[in-house]
């Protein structure tokens, strides 16, 4: 798999190290493999926290808590994951980011999904959507309209291991929703699911969407921004 590190940042007391994978889709168990590595480098102290940013190549993923009525009705494959959530699609058109971060003492969960939201927040706002937290339910939403019910634009689904984390996000830009169609999404079957460019009623590009997640990224993750 190829690497194209991008350049490190100092922001207060963190050092995030930016890693984007790309421009082609990647496959992922690779990019799992990958992830996982990284982990232990962060664990070990060999490696500053690290956010990776890619796309995958066509997948469903499925977290610990999916049901099974949450599976898609196709009999397509699923690859079960460690992290939190249920049911999700990743493919081309999504950008998605794992942020393997060190969380302070006493860890708190909660907080870090809580900043990520905030992160995909403020990126979908420079890209021209406004979104909204729903109490309840983690990831980003773009709030009922007339053009129909809550939808949610960006997923996340987290896990912490030895005090880092794994797994984080994913943002719909340009990508299709017909993968969403043959299963529950998130397990949340009455709500919808959108994307930048759907609701742009314009084209957003994982290239358009990438230097402004990677700029809020770096600012939430060093813990410049609230959690609340």
């Amino acid at each position: 798999m190829s690497q194209y590190p991008r350049d490190s940042v100092t922001v207060e007391w963190t050092v995030v190290e930016v890693v984007y994978l790309g421009p082609d889709p990647q496959a992922y168990h690779a990019t799992w493999e990958l992830q996982r590595h990284m982990h232990a480098e962060v664990v070990s102290g060999e490696r500053p926290d690290t956010l990776m940013l890619l796309e995958h190549s066509p997948v469903y993923t499925a977290g610990r808590r999916t049901e099974p009525a949450d599976l898609p009705i196709d009999g397509t494959p699923v690859v079960d994951v460690d992290r939190g959530g249920r049911i999700t699609w990743h493919g081309p058109g999504q950008l998605v980011g794992y942020p393997i971060i060190r969380l302070p003492e006493p860890l708190a969960v909660v907080d870090h999904v809580r900043r990520l939201e905030h992160l995909l927040m403020a990126a979908c706002t420079d890209l021209g959507v406004g979104t909204i937290q729903v109490p309840g339910r983690s990831g980003v939403w773009v709030d009922a309209d007339d053009r129909g019910p809550q939808r949610k634009i960006a997923a996340i689904g987290v896990r912490v291991s030895q005090g880092v984390t794994l797994h984080g996000f994913a943002l719909n830009c340009d990508n299709s929703l017909a993968a969403f169609d043959a299963m529950v999404p998130c397990g949340i079957s009455d709500a919808g699911v959108t994307t930048l460019t759907v609701e742009r009623d314009a084209p957003v590009t994982v290239d358009d969407a990438l230097p402004i997640v990677e700029t809020h990224a770096r600012a939430h993750l060093a813990g410049l921004a609230p959690t609340s």
